[in-house]
């Protein structure tokens, strides 16, 4: 009998040890699997100033409201022009200061510092460019060309001429698909309207933004214009000539009634998510964000009163469509030179609509000077 007791006693000991010893497995590999809130740093590299409206404006918003939601120190590098060699400079001075983080929010950074982010691997950064990636690099976007595919219903019904102007600077991969899906929002508003493109070759030229707008409504005949550049340089042009048009990134305040609406992102859901992940340590295990409708990570501004209630109606219904699980990028898609790209029961891929788009769809045309 006191053999029996003695057997239990020692069962219970050692079980007791053994959930002891996983307790504090559990609780050491959570502390290191996750970063400590107090004395985080991040540094924020942008191409325009903090003040500016447009997308450096908002970016800068959306990164400031999430690292005061979450209690991390800001450290920003405004101004900070693409291949010029600043990005290099701007991420040394910060390394030197001792942050944790650095946020690429330009497109062309990181083919300009791939190699430099290695002399860091100590520090986590996060780029805007799906072409480079690495062990201490990440990517983040946001699917705005759904919010496009919503506004390009919205530009089919309302043109009259079935010409539909869109003012672009440069033909890669985030470009292409934004016009693509503006294009295929249009078609399915309007079969036989074609899109017309013309390319800036710059994220900031007023004066080359503004004469092109110009050309595409004089000599094409576009009744609407959107754009893809960082100011609405565009839209002054429109609202000057009188037509529709379409915003990027927020509302052109002093607009008419012919706004008709602006894609917008709201770049404090994804920065939140991201850094939620950073600071949980899953930084190294999630190496692509990129968020849409399903995070009311993008959208539209308010409407228009131009604008009927049956056309928004549609605008829901393809907004619905997409939440649920539909893809913009499936079934039949031909580009604009006849070729294939799609078939029926099929869908693009991610990966080809992150960094594989260097065509067009049917319905797009290249403006020539």
């Amino acid at each position: 009998m006191k053999n029996k007791k003695i057997k239990k006693l020692l069962l219970f000991s050692a079980v007791a040890i053994l959930g002891l010893i996983f307790i504090i497995i559990l609780t050491f590999s959570g502390k290191a699997d996750s970063k400590d809130k107090a004395g985080i740093k991040l540094g924020f590299v942008m191409s325009g100033h903090s003040h500016e409206d447009g997308w450096n404006g908002l970016h800068y918003d959306g990164i400031k409201q999430a690292c005061e939601g979450l209690d991390i120190e800001l450290i920003v590098k405004e101004n900070i022009k693409e291949n010029t060699g600043q990005c290099e400079t701007a991420i040394r001075e910060l390394a030197d200061e001792g942050v944790d983080v650095i946020i690429l929010s330009s497109y062309g950074y990181a083919a300009e510092v791939v190699n430099v982010v290695k002399e860091y691997p100590d520090i986590t950064f996060y780029s805007e460019s799906f072409d480079y990636y690495g062990d201490n690099l990440n990517c983040y976007f946001a699917r705005i060309y759904q919010a496009r595919y919503m506004s390009g219903i919205i530009a089919g019904y309302m043109s009259k001429s079935g010409c539909i102007g869109y003012v672009a600077a440069m033909p890669n991969s985030e470009v292409n698909r934004g016009i693509n899906a503006f294009t295929l929002g249009v078609k399915r508003a309007n079969p036989d309207a074609k899109v017309i493109v013309a390319w800036s070759n710059a994220w900031d030229n007023a004066d080359k933004e503004k004469q092109l707008a110009k050309e595409l409504i004089d000599i094409k005949n576009v009744d609407v214009l959107t754009y893809h550049q960082n100011q609405p340089n565009v839209v002054e042009e429109a609202e000057i000539n009188d037509v529709y048009s379409i915003g990027y990134h927020e509302v052109y305040e002093g607009a008419g009634e012919k706004f008709l609406t602006a894609v917008e992102f709201r770049w404090d859901v994804t920065y939140k998510e991201l850094l939620d992940d950073y600071l949980r340590g899953k930084s190294s295990v999630v190496n692509t964000y990129w968020f849409g409708l399903e995070k009311d990570a993008i959208g539209l501004t308010d409407i228009s009163p131009l604008v009927s209630q049956e056309i928004i109606h549609n605008v829901e219904l393809a907004k619905k469509e997409i939440i649920s699980g539909e893809r913009i990028f499936s079934g039949l898609i031909i580009d604009n030179q006849g070729k294939v790209r799609c078939n029926e029961g099929e869908a693009i891929s991610d990966q080809i609509l992150m960094n594989g788009m260097d065509w067009h769809v049917e319905g797009v045309e290249i403006y020539e000077e």
